[in-house]
């Protein structure tokens, strides 16, 4: 059993060329493992990586995703500047260092999480944090993405969503917005992929749903080794 996962590498100032290359890059690398004969059973994304995912399983096709992508990228673009900081706490113990201004915006690992918000705000978040020899790393990102800065872009995020043909999936992977695997309803509802945008990534319940029932070989496709990191 072959199993393609990503773990978002994101980064850069131009999120709008970043994460369409991210795409493209992703699906190019999965389909030439596919070519050399590793078929995957199942997959999983982490933010942009489910896009890849969701297009390997037949949801959209190439062209569509690379569209989708792109509309997204280029809105978000033009939010305002934010910042992310990855923090070796569990969930309910960044949670309680958030305050009103900063949000959870992924969950990769048990004591392994995200926080996204306003930059100065990230920036007072993370002297708190290295104060009490909490080990925290600034993420190379322009924006705070899966938070609630994203919010004003969800509209036009929508618009072009529902411009897509959705099919049901062909190859089963997991939502990261629930952890569990996705419903034909979820992957064909335009809805969803706006969801996507803004709800925090749930890459740690993922993967746990991803392995329960067997012992896949995971394969990461990627820009790098955040998955084995």
């Amino acid at each position: 059993r072959s199993q393609l996962l990503d773990a978002d590498a994101g980064g850069g100032e131009a999120t709008d060329l970043v994460q369409p290359a991210l795409f493209i890059f992703e699906y190019a690398q999965a389909r030439l493992w596919m070519e050399w004969g590793l078929q995957p059973t199942s997959m999983v994304g982490h933010s942009v990586g489910e896009f890849v995912a969701a297009c390997l399983a037949g949801v959209f096709s190439f062209e569509e995703g690379c569209r989708l992508v792109a509309a997204r990228a280029r809105i978000m673009q033009a939010m305002p500047p934010g910042a992310m900081l990855a923090v070796r706490l569990p969930e309910q113990g960044l949670k309680a260092e958030l305050g009103d201004g900063l949000d959870l915006a992924a969950v990769n690992a048990p004591s392994l999480c995200v926080a996204a918000g306003p930059i100065d705000e990230i920036e007072a978040l993370e002297a708190r944090l290295t104060s009490r020899d909490v080990p925290c790393r600034r993420l190379a990102v322009s924006h705070a993405f899966h938070s609630r800065a994203v919010e004003p872009a969800l509209a036009e995020i929508a618009v072009s969503a529902r411009t897509i043909r959705l099919q049901p999936p062909v190859v089963p992977f997991v939502s990261s917005v629930t952890g569990r695997w996705i419903t034909a309803t979820e992957a064909v509802d335009p809805q969803y992929w706006v969801r996507h945008c803004r709800a925090p990534v749930q890459f740690a319940a993922a993967l746990a749903t991803a392995v329960r029932s067997s012992r896949p070989y995971l394969l990461e496709v990627g820009p790098g080794r955040t998955l084995s990191s």
